[in-house]
């Protein structure tokens, strides 16, 4: 066990807050005047984890904090004769734990594809009749018919079911592959964004059983990932101050392939460390 003074936790908890009110304030104040920002939302609407949880610090397990009363009213903490722990994994949450932590190791142990360039978000508007388009606020760059010529112009390989699943009805043929939820396990891969933006959901999902530092930084990657998809898609973002990435051309689809690259390597550390967590919770579970 490691022991925190009172001074030493609450440091680390007001570091925390101020670190993910970076993007939890801007939300909420957007939210209150009934505003909607297509990049920067995202993150909030489509995972089911609110900001006021995010803003909510945990140690982790294997941490004492001393002069820490207040944790006792949250369910998963108890008294210890040295201060305040962290219990065991609760029964229920074991499965949870279990399945995510098959799903982590299964994506780490395959060699990243960087091929796919994005064209996912462009699935999701091909041949869609005018007003149904996902963001209809935005415009589409090349308009709806230089839109339909891209996706027809070059192979869709998304493996990401939880993409896959807003293709439009005649992109899903097109697509090199046809993902299901019950295959996500067999065609996980590290270098799709979506697998590792989806580790700010195995993050949160372990809540507050993995230190909420864990969760920062699976959302910081999340929330980088989200401006790339959204730089790469068919929408017209200039107004908000965005550079696309043209994957309509040669020179967009490097540049692609080069921060999807990127992004791959700064989920590594971050995907075995989560595999790190769900092995010791686990283990102690037992």
């Amino acid at each position: 066990m490691v022991v925190l003074t009172e001074i030493q936790w609450r440091a680390r908890e007001r570091e925390h807050i101020a670190r993910v009110r970076r993007w939890t304030r801007p939300y909420q104040e957007r939210r209150s005047r009934g505003e909607k920002h297509p990049v920067e939302d995202f993150l909030f609407q489509y995972y089911p984890h609110r900001p006021a949880h995010l803003e909510r610090w945990s140690p982790g397990p294997g941490v004492v904090l001393t002069g820490a009363g207040e944790f006792l009213r949250r369910p998963d903490f108890r008294s210890a004769p040295e201060g305040v722990v962290l219990g065991e994994l609760p029964d229920k949450r074991v499965r949870t734990v279990s399945a995510l932590l098959a799903l982590l190791e299964a994506t780490a142990s395959r060699a990243p594809r960087l091929n796919c360039f994005g064209l996912h978000e462009w699935a999701m508007v091909y041949r869609q009749p005018p007003g149904q388009v996902r963001h209809d606020q935005l415009s589409l760059r090349l308009g709806p018919s230089g839109t339909d010529t891209v996706v027809e112009s070059l192979e869709l390989r998304c493996g990401h079911f939880d993409a896959f699943r807003f293709f439009t009805e005649p992109a899903r043929p097109r697509n090199t592959l046809q993902p299901t939820r019950d295959a996500q396990i067999s065609l996980e891969q590290p270098g799709c964004l979506h697998a590792n933006m989806d580790l700010y959901r195995a993050a949160y999902k372990l809540d507050p059983f993995v230190p909420s530092e864990l969760v920062a930084d699976c959302f910081e990657l999340a929330a980088g990932i989200r401006e790339l998809d959204m730089r790469a898609s068919p929408y017209d973002l200039s107004g908000l101050g965005y550079e696309p990435v043209p994957i309509e051309t040669a020179r967009g689809r490097a540049e692609y392939a080069k921060a999807q690259a990127g992004f791959a390597r700064r989920a590594e550390p971050l995907r075995a460390r989560l595999i790190e967590q769900c092995r010791m919770l686990l283990a102690r579970a037992q």
